[in-house]
Order: C-alpha cells, then sequence, then structure tokens
C-alpha cells in the first residue's frame, strides 16, 4: 500500500521536506484534504498541502525554504504556530502536531504541542485525519486511526471524537460539515447530524464572512440544494439566512394554493450550477424570490398574489449582503439589478415586441445574457409540455433581442445627444428643460419612434424643443 501513496508523493517538494526534517531530527507528515483528494481522485485541492511535523512547524518551514532552490519566502504567524511557503504553483503550509482545549465562547483553542494521534483527534472529520508518513522509514506508509479509507468509499462524513464535543468547540465544523457532504455528495452520519441541529445555536459565535466562505463553497458544488436542505433540516440556515425559510411551506386559501417557493428556490439553484460557474449568478439564484414573502397577499378575484416582490426583494439583497458582510460593492449591484428584472423577461416572453424588447435591453445592459441564463433557470415546472413551452419563448426572446441589439444598438445605450449638445445649441445653462429634452429622446429611440443616430435625435430634439419654447442660439 506504501508504493501506491508514493505516487501521492510524486512532487519534488515531498523530498526537500523529507530531508529537511532529517537533518532537524523531526517526523513529519502531510495530512488532510490533500491525502483525500488523492484517494478521491480530485485534483481541486492538489496546490494546497498540509504538513505537520512532531516538533516546529516555523522552523521546518524554515529548513525546507533554505533547501528549495527557488529560496522560498516564509509566510509565519507565531499566533497559530503555522508557515506557509510558496514552491512552483504549491502552496504548503506547516505545523507542529498539537492537541487542543475550547472554552464555550470562543471556536479558538488553547494549543499545546502534541503528538500526531493528538492532531489527528482535533480534526474535524475521519476523512481529514488521514496522515502519510515523510520519514525515510516508512515514506509513503498511510496512518488511518480513525478508518477514514472506509468513511470515504461509504461516502460519509463523520467526525473522529464525539460530534457533540467537536461541534461545540468549533460550530464552523458544522458548516464545514454540510459544505462537505454537498461537494462530495456523502451522507453525514446520523449521530453527527443530530448533534449539529442540538448545537445549531453554537453558529452565532462564528463571524459571517467565515459562514459566507462555506456558504460560497456549497453555492459552486455541482448540486447546492444538497447543502441548502442539510443547512434547513438542521436549522442553520435560520441562523443567518432567515429570508430563505420565510419562503418556506404552502399556504391554502379557499381551496388555492401557491408553490412552496423555498424548494421552488433551491431547484433554481441547481438548474443554474448546471449552466455557470459565476458565484453571483448563483446568489442570484438563491435569492431571487426572496422578495415573495413580504408581499405574499390572497386576493378573492385572483388568489395568491406576489406583487412587487422583485422590488422588494432587490432591496432585501443589500440588507442582506451588508448582514453577512458580502461585498458592497459592484457584486451587490449585479445580485440587485438581476433580481428586480427576474420577470421582465418571463412578462416580455408572452408579447415579444420591439419596443418591449429595446427597453429590456437598456434596463438590463451588461447582465442581459446572464439574466436570460437566470430566466430559463427559473423554470421549474414537472410538467414536460409546459416546461418545453417555456422554454420555447425565451428561445424566441433571445432571438428578439439579437435582432434588436444588433439593429438599434441599445445595450449600454448612450443617448447620441448629450446634455453638452442640449446646452450649446440653445445656449442653456444647466436646467429642468435638458433632462426633458433628453428623456424624451431616449423614449423615442426605444419605442422606434426614432432611429439611435445622431441626425434622427437631432431633428426630434428640435421639434420637441419647439414645443417646450426654446430657440436654437445663432
Amino acid at each position: 500500500m506504501s508504493q501506491y501513496f508514493k505516487q501521492a508523493l510524486s512532487s519534488e517538494v515531498f523530498n526537500y521536506i523529507t530531508k529537511a526534517s532529517k537533518q532537524l531530527e523531526l517526523e513529519s507528515y502531510v495530512i488532510g484534504g490533500f491525502v483525500r483528494d488523492f484517494l478521491l481522485r480530485r485534483n481541486s485541492s492538489a496546490k494546497d498541502i498540509d504538513i505537520v511535523t512532531i516538533g516546529s512547524g516555523i522552523e521546518l518551514a524554515k529548513k525546507v525554504a533554505q533547501l528549495l532552490p527557488t529560496n522560498p519566502k516564509v509566510q509565519i504567524f507565531k499566533t497559530y504556530g503555522t508557515a506557509m511557503l510558496r514552491f512552483k504553483e504549491l502552496e504548503i503550509e506547516f505545523v507542529g502536531a498539537r492537541k487542543e482545549s475550547y472554552k464555550e465562547n470562543s471556536r479558538n483553542p488553547k494549543v499545546e504541542q502534541g503528538t500526531l494521534q493528538d492532531d489527528q483527534n482535533r480534526r474535524d472529520f475521519t476523512i481529514n485525519t488521514m496522515a502519510l508518513s515523510l520519514n525515510e522509514g516508512d515514506y509513503g506508509k498511510l496512518l488511518d486511526p480513525f478508518k477514514g479509507v472506509e468513511d470515504l468509499k461509504a461516502g460519509i462524513i463523520r467526525t473522529p471524537l464525539d460530534p457533540a464535543i467537536t461541534y461545540s468547540d468549533d460550530p464552523l465544523r458544522m458548516m464545514r460539515a454540510i459544505r462537505f457532504a454537498s461537494q462530495l455528495n456523502f451522507a453525514i452520519e446520523q449521530k453527527s447530524l443530530d448533534a449539529i441541529t442540538k448545537n445549531a445555536a453554537r453558529l452565532d459565535i462564528i463571524t459571517r464572512e467565515r459562514i459566507v466562505v462555506e456558504v460560497d463553497k456549497i453555492l459552486m458544488s455541482h448540486k447546492p440544494s444538497l447543502g441548502f436542505r442539510l443547512l434547513e433540516q438542521t436549522k442553520l440556515l435560520e441562523r443567518f439566512l432567515p429570508e430563505l425559510i420565510a419562503l418556506k411551506g404552502v399556504e391554502e386559501e379557499k381551496g388555492q394554493t401557491h408553490k412552496d417557493n423555498f424548494y421552488h428556490t433551491l431547484q433554481v439553484v441547481d438548474n443554474i450550477a448546471q449552466k455557470t460557474d459565476n458565484l453571483w449568478l448563483r446568489w442570484t439564484a438563491l435569492l431571487h424570490d426572496i422578495g415573495k414573502a413580504p408581499t405574499k397577499k390572497f386576493d378573492k378575484k385572483i388568489g395568491w398574489t406576489f406583487h412587487a416582490h422583485e422590488f422588494v426583494g432587490s432591496k432585501m439583497v443589500y440588507k442582506l449582503f451588508k448582514r453577512l458582510k458580502l461585498p458592497l460593492n459592484e457584486k451587490v449591484k449585479y445580485v440587485q439589478k438581476l433580481v428586480l428584472l427576474s420577470s421582465r423577461p418571463v412578462v416580455l416572453a408572452e408579447d415579444v415586441t420591439d419596443s418591449a424588447v429595446r427597453r429590456l435591453i437598456f434596463d438590463a445592459g451588461d447582465v442581459m445574457d446572464d439574466l436570460m441564463t437566470h430566466c430559463e433557470a427559473d423554470i421549474t415546472t414537472k410538467n414536460p409540455k409546459k416546461r418545453k413551452q417555456y422554454l420555447t419563448n425565451f428561445k424566441l426572446v433571445r432571438q428578439k433581442i439579437k435582432e434588436v441589439e444588433e439593429r438599434d444598438n441599445i445595450r449600454n445605450f448612450q443617448p447620441p445627444i448629450t446634455g453638452e449638445i442640449i446646452m450649446k445649441t440653445f445656449n442653456l445653462k444647466p436646467c429642468r428643460e435638458i433632462g426633458q429634452l433628453k428623456d424624451a429622446i431616449k423614449e423615442a429611440i426605444l419605442e422606434g419612434e426614432i432611429k439611435n443616430e445622431y441626425e434622427e435625435a437631432y431633428q426630434f430634439m428640435m421639434i420637441k424643443a419647439e414645443e417646450l419654447g426654446l430657440e436654437k442660439d445663432e
């Protein structure tokens, strides 16, 4: 078996770590995700390598850096007793084997030097406890005290020690358990699942930033709904995204019901995951209906309504991003814009007019293609005939958008008549009439009354200016 694992250690950097360990008389091992992903034949973490040594990880890192031909810089994190260096495409972190103890109000442990066994005991899941020896005497030997290989084969997420203690000590591990389950399509063992539910409130001591890192990874998994169903089931989701929980459930009034918007949302996220790796488009899918809970009403004549849920939802997006410490820059604007426009192509599909298409292109601008991708993912009907019809309608909308865009040049539309031209033509200082003329020209172009070109826009401006009592400056 050790010969098999020597394949994992084929990178030359491991030979340097072995040599450095021998010179310092230390025992060293590669541990965690690198070993796990080698066994799973995944390359996702192949560039991130964790080295644990019985002694000082910082001293080992310095020695390895001295021996490497590139003599890389060593980054030292004294607080955690770790060090990191980069060699070629690899990022290698070194830490001394340790044992940990926790206080109830913090996930930052008290750390003491320990054995390899201590270090394996402190790790989150059995599939992350496996270590490969980098020592000359047993180079490539697998050390697997918690049967991580068996759990990998069975597709099980399990903690090496009592899960109630593991999750209470470091509640972020609850998010990590669900993230791994979602990424690997593994099951969380029942005892561990129960412990997560029991300790859900402990998640409140974790920073929003750390939670979002795990949410992002769940969103970027092949089927994100696996993770979000587990988050909802274990009561974790309500701790940081109550807006989604509010969508859960179906109400009935006078024999009329509405769809469960929570499970609809999860299906949309899964659909979009098959189409794009754009994280923020996946966030859009997750949040596109959050405005439905606060806008839900029953109308005796037409049934359940969600009037203006897109507008309300787009406002909620900003507050949610701020609370979760997500970026309040172009990313939040992008998601807000898509949420706000999320129903426009649906309405347009029923009556594809040139003016409506022009207005959509004008309003969407650079996110037009992403908006259509989202709308297609928003089709979750189980009726094959309806689904085919919806997709056909959107195909027609896409074709119409292409035709209008090529003909009228509306995307990133800049009116051919600027405020400066208006001011110069009529010898005006900044005033209300300038805005009125610019709006009239824009509306005329979007309605197809004039072409999106200077001459027609100029002549139109002169007609409208006369109506406003403006005279050309000679």
